[in-house]
């Protein structure tokens, strides 16, 4: 069943919001002063999509959605452009890199599709470089990943997942031998993670992801682990590093590995 949509209040409420009469808090704020609450519900919608909870990934967009009316609003203040010309802007784009769909190009496989729209998007950006359109401050892996991605469209890539794997291997010497020698290891070890990306991205495994879930697995084994010490009415911190161990042992039969 189709339902009202209250994009146009939600515009005029934050337009009142920043209004005369409206909230202090948010009358005083700036492009700069907001920008790392957008950073944070993007997030916030990766965790929900993550968890598979609707409801909260219902929630979560709505607070993305507010950043980025907010941000218009902010901009329709200083005359730059509103609502209405974000909108108009990605439909005019949406349409321009799809000519598959709404001109007589025929593109049969999503490759045939990406490849044009990166040939596109450098034309509109007037860029020489594959690599360009690439935001620099994005997390390390999801930039090296990117990056990759980028490359491969245009057949700089490895052919086999198993000479990538053997590339790793490489790494992973070069940095043991500069290791020993006291030399170049963060270099070593950048390397080291730009492979594991590289072999993330042949497998289908976003490799922000698969970090971000054994961080989380860490967390709560380390959590049950302070509780059982608790619990015990023993110090963690003055526990051996074995009795930690037979502990973390203990937690991993609790708690599923996966």
């Amino acid at each position: 069943m189709a339902k009202d949509c209250n994009f146009e209040k939600l515009v005029e409420t934050i337009s009142t919001l920043r209004g005369p009469n409206g909230c202090p808090w948010d009358k005083e704020q700036t492009h700069k002063s907001i920008m790392s609450h957008l950073i944070e519900e993007a997030y916030e919608v990766l965790d929900a999509i993550e968890c598979g909870d609707f409801n909260h990934l219902k929630e979560e967009l709505g607070d993305l959605l507010l950043q980025i009316v907010f941000h218009a609003q902010m901009a329709s203040e200083d005359d730059k452009f509103d609502i209405n010309d974000v909108v108009n802007d990605i439909v005019e784009k949406l349409k321009r890199r799809h000519p598959h769909i709404f001109s007589d190009k025929i593109l049969s496989t999503p490759k045939e599709v990406l490849k044009n729209w990166e040939r596109i998007k450098r034309e509109e950006k007037r860029v020489s470089s594959h690599l360009a359109g690439i935001p620099s401050n994005l997390p390390a892996l999801i930039y090296a990943a990117k990056l990759q991605a980028k490359a491969s469209r245009v057949g700089f890539d490895w052919q086999r997942i198993r000479d990538v794997v053997k590339k790793l291997d490489e790494e992973v010497e070069e940095f043991k031998d500069n290791y020993f020698k006291g030399e170049n290891v963060e270099e070593e070890i950048g390397d080291i993670l730009f492979t594991v990306v590289n072999i993330a991205r042949h497998l289908n495994v976003d490799s922000e992801i698969a970090l971000r879930r054994v961080v989380n697995k860490f967390c709560k084994r380390f959590e049950l682990m302070e509780n059982m010490v608790e619990e015990r009415g023993l110090d963690f911190e003055v526990l051996s590093l074995e009795e930690k161990d037979e502990l973390w042992e203990e937690v991993k039969k609790l708690i599923c590995p996966k």
